[in-house]
């Protein structure tokens, strides 16, 4: 089989209430003495109040232009180059990181990263999703070297929209799924490979464990044990899947998906996580896993995560057109099988998602496995 290359996880990675108060210290056992921040607007705002003052470092900053795209990471470096940091620091949601971490590898520069959001598992990951300046995405980068710093305050992300949490939520569950797919057609997958597959599982077991209590705590701005169960579950689990199952552990059907609903322009007010959930139930009618979508629709329901295109505001007019984007030659829909999946094929089952009754809507929800 193809070789596998694990990048398992940050350098370092710490999650507790404070733990920005000891961002200084680690910067400079690291010897970095001048960081660029890049941030959103929204998401500084969140920050500031726990950001600590930097009094031995020189601090630049400059605020993100709003997608992950290659102008946007060419203007990042340029800045960083420009100013001779030793890191940048990444504040904020998924584009605003995976931007400071494409800047990082192109400028040879570490990456701390600091997230605001617990939507997905950005902060942990090697690699940036990457759009075109109108937000259709383009393509995945993958990084050699892992992020230097991970710090996540978890009251920040307390205060974040819940919506955000919710499709965070969605985000994780598609790790077992299309982890799953691709692993248990391995008649001997490698050691690394059982790590990705393991922690891919125990995302979905922790988000149907923990995921709605987590919602209500988001809700009351409660840092709870279930709250920070979900958010290392999104965060940590999420990246490990990758981290240590490479190709076979990133993507499959479920952000295929998503890739391909990017050409609708409605689609951009969506966000990512709820059109991954959306693209989980995709996936598994395209495996014929009906009595898996029965299983998952309940569930779905009552975290608020989509079950069809018409909750995503997107038009059916555009299913065809999303079935073509979505079963592009380079996309990873082809993990799920040794033949090429259609465009036709995915435009029927998306017909068919939207008209989909379950038999049994009150079935408890269970991970299967079939390895």
């Amino acid at each position: 089989m193809e070789d596998i290359i694990v990048r398992g996880a940050p350098a370092e990675y710490v999650c507790k209430s404070g733990v920005l108060d000891e961002l200084e210290d680690k910067l400079q056992l690291r010897g970095i003495h001048q960081v660029l921040i890049v941030s959103g607007a929204k998401s500084w705002n969140a920050a500031r109040y726990y950001f600590p003052n930097l009094k031995n470092t020189q601090v630049f900053h400059t605020f993100y232009e709003g997608e992950c795209s290659v102008s946007e990471i060419n203007r990042v470096c340029v800045l960083a180059q420009s100013h001779r940091v030793d890191a940048i620091i990444g504040v904020g949601g998924g584009k605003v990181l995976d931007v400071v971490k494409a800047a990082a590898s192109a400028s040879r520069t570490k990456s701390v990263l600091i997230p605001t959001l617990a939507s997905n598992c950005a902060p942990w990951t090697p690699l940036s999703v990457i759009y075109s300046d109108e937000g259709v995405m383009t393509h995945y980068d993958v990084y050699p070297m892992s992020v230097d710093l991970l710090l996540v305050e978890p009251r920040i992300l307390v205060e974040a929209p819940a919506p955000l949490l919710i499709a965070g939520i969605g985000d994780t569950l598609a790790k077992w799924y299309e982890a799953d797919v691709q692993i248990r057609r391995l008649t001997h997958p490698p050691v690394a490979l059982k790590v990705a597959h393991h922690t891919a599982r125990l995302c979905a077991e922790e988000m149907f464990d923990h995921a709605e209590r987590a919602i209500v705590d988001a809700k009351e701005a409660r840092v709870s044990a279930s709250f920070l169960k979900v958010v290392e579950s999104i965060i940590m689990l999420g990246g490990m899947v990758g981290g240590f199952g490479d190709k076979f552990g990133r993507i499959a059907g479920a952000h295929s998906i998503h890739n391909g609903m990017t050409i609708a322009p409605e689609s951009h007010e969506a966000l990512h996580g709820s059109k991954v959930a959306y693209g989980i139930l995709v996936q598994l009618l395209l495996e014929q896993k009906e009595s898996e979508v029965e299983r998952l629709l309940p569930f779905y329901h009552k975290l608020g995560l989509p079950t069809s295109l018409c909750e995503l505001n997107i038009s059916e007019t555009w299913i065809e057109e999303i079935a073509v984007h979505a079963t592009r030659e380079e996309e990873s829909i082809h993990n799920m099988r040794s033949e090429k999946i259609t465009a036709s094929e995915v435009a029927q089952v998306m017909r068919d998602l939207e008209s989909f009754q379950p038999v049994n809507s009150e079935t408890i929800v269970e991970v299967k496995t079939t390895t």
